[in-house]
């Protein structure tokens, strides 16, 4: 039976690699997936050597507490895939944990492909010698990105983002307030503080301290905040307690995120994945981030790029604001969403912004995924 070995290492990473799956195995029925993966490429057969989780660290001086059991994991992984052979490898991600990895299963004659190229364009520009030792062929999901690899001489398919497939041209308002039983004309704002445990121990007072803010100049305004876990659940939970804000007109929900976006007005959301499916729901946002300060400092002395939100990247410009770190203050935060619902004109050149990047970025690419990785199997 052919075998894929494949690894992600968070929730974004376990979804695009749950599409794979589906898509290779429309046209390869008898391929085997094992590796490090979440509930959705679990629920599509892939099979699960250690828990995603263990691989969801955040920031560098996380990642230094948990180096010992993260580099522990790296070498069993390793170790079953040189004594398992796959066909090929597949790093969803992760590029801090997947790159030595696939360096390795390289350097032994494994073909490594990598899905999802890391941010090179913005702060890891130095990594593109590690990536020519690392990868036999990566799947860039941005327009710009071929052209980088092209020139450094790393095989590149441009496969476009599947959440642009996903996602319809145009949202469905009317019908998600309908069905989350919100008023027709009121101000809903979905708030989106991440998927990690971390993130959300971060920003939830935050959010809470804003939603209670614009509440004051906006008694109309409806706040839905959709959360993926039990965890971060109870960590928002305990922060509307410890805030005294029981009255707030607030629904956290247990997922749905994508028509928490649909329902809302705007989005105040934590930069990631999150502000790429807020976009493409044509939905304007403001991006905001906080992390302990010594990995804000790192990252601040890597930064090629202005901007850190996907949409601004995509766009090459700050067509959304955002609010990072020592910026990330309610004040700040709740009237910088305002200001942007107010202002029409700049919420439809907004959405015309993001029309256009969903146009782009829609490539059917699970099916171009699938085809450059089944080129690697005889």
């Amino acid at each position: 039976m052919p075998t894929i070995g494949i690894v992600a290492g968070e929730a974004s990473g376990d979804l695009l690699g749950s599409h794979l799956i589906r898509a290779l195995k429309k046209q390869r029925p008898d391929l085997k997936f094992v590796g490090i993966a979440g509930p959705k490429m679990m629920a599509e057969g892939a099979e699960t050597l250690f828990p995603m989780e263990r691989l969801s660290v955040r920031g560098y001086v996380e990642v230094l507490r948990h180096l010992p059991g993260l580099l522990k994991i790296r070498k069993q992984v390793a170790q079953h895939f040189l004594q398992h052979r796959p066909d090929v490898f597949i790093g969803i991600d992760a590029p801090d944990f997947n790159f030595t990895l696939e360096r390795k299963l390289k350097q032994n004659g494994i073909p490594t492909i990598h899905y999802v190229s890391p941010s090179i364009w913005a702060w890891r520009r130095g990594k593109i010698k590690k990536i020519q030792q690392a990868v036999s062929h990566m799947l860039a999901l941005f327009p710009f990105e071929p052209e980088i690899y092209q020139q450094a001489g790393v095989p590149v398919s441009y496969v476009g983002h599947p959440l642009a497939d996903m996602l319809p041209l145009e949202p469905d308002t009317l019908g998600a307030r309908e069905e989350l039983k919100l008023p027709q004309d009121g101000l809903v704002i979905a708030m989106l503080p991440g998927s990690r445990q971390s993130e959300v121990q971060q920003l939830a007072d935050l959010y809470i301290k804003t939603a209670k803010l614009i509440v004051a100049q906006r008694p109309d305004a409806h706040f839905l905040v959709p959360l993926i876990t039990r965890e971060t659940r109870a960590i928002f939970e305990r922060a509307v307690y410890q805030n005294e804000a029981h009255d707030l007109p607030l629904k956290i929900m247990f997922g749905h995120a994508h028509r928490a976006m649909e329902a809302a007005d705007a989005v105040i959301v934590a930069s990631g994945t999150a502000t790429l499916e807020a976009a493409l729901i044509k939905r304007p946002m403001v991006i905001t981030y906080r992390m302990p300060n010594l990995s804000w400092q790192i990252l601040k002395r890597m930064k090629y790029l202005p901007y850190v939100g996907l949409p601004n990247v995509l766009a090459g410009r700050f067509i959304v604001p955002e609010l990072l770190q020592h910026d990330a203050v309610p004040e700040k935060l709740a009237a910088t969403t305002l200001q942007m619902i107010n202002d029409k004109s700049q919420v439809a050149e907004i959405q015309a912004e993001f029309r256009r990047m969903h146009e782009v970025l829609r490539q059917n690419t699970e099916e171009r995924a699938a085809q450059a990785v089944l080129s690697f199997i005889k």
